[in-house]
């Protein structure tokens, strides 16, 4: 039993350090993200956007939906742009121009807007995704028996510690 709690905080230590050192999304002080990165026409993307300091306002420009003007926001760039129904799907390059001068650019994909025949796929917070659920239940059903585990080695011990049979 012992083995078995030595080798669970084995994992807790391991998973812990994982988490810990994981390194940032964006390393470079140069980038611009969409959100979605695939989106239909008539529809919004979320822009995210990084330059030398991230002080000033920075320009970002796609023939997908125009200009926009990034805001500094918890250090990085922020901004929002609607695509309008009437474009064309393709794939549209989306520039980035910061103050200095520098770009960089991202890919956005925009697809033809269409009128759903049923209503959303509303749900029950994460399980509206199909697959996640599962995994969810999945997940929490581990935690629990992990938990378990734990707690049952350790009344075990105490009671073993003081001499007592449980009984």
């Amino acid at each position: 039993m012992m083995r078995l709690r030595r080798r669970m905080l084995a994992v807790s230590f391991a998973a812990t350090g994982v988490l810990l050192t994981a390194v940032p999304a964006h390393a470079a002080d140069l980038y611009v993200e969409v959100d979605p990165s695939t989106v239909q026409a008539g529809g919004q993307v979320g822009i995210e956007a990084s330059c030398n300091d991230n002080m000033l306002p920075a320009v970002v420009e796609s023939a997908a939906f125009g200009t926009v003007t990034v805001q500094p926001q918890n250090g990085k760039l922020v901004g929002s742009a609607m695509v309008p129904p009437e474009t064309p799907a393709d794939t549209y390059r989306v520039q980035l121009t910061c103050p200095d001068g520098r770009t960089t650019a991202t890919r956005l994909n925009v697809v033809a807007g269409t009128i759903p025949s049923r209503g959303p796929a509303t749900g029950f917070g994460g399980s509206a995704e199909e697959g996640r659920g599962l995994t969810l239940l999945t997940g929490g059903i581990a935690a629990v028996i992990a938990g378990a585990v734990v707690g049952v080695s350790a009344h075990r011990r105490r009671t073993t510690a003081t001499g007592r049979t449980g009984r």
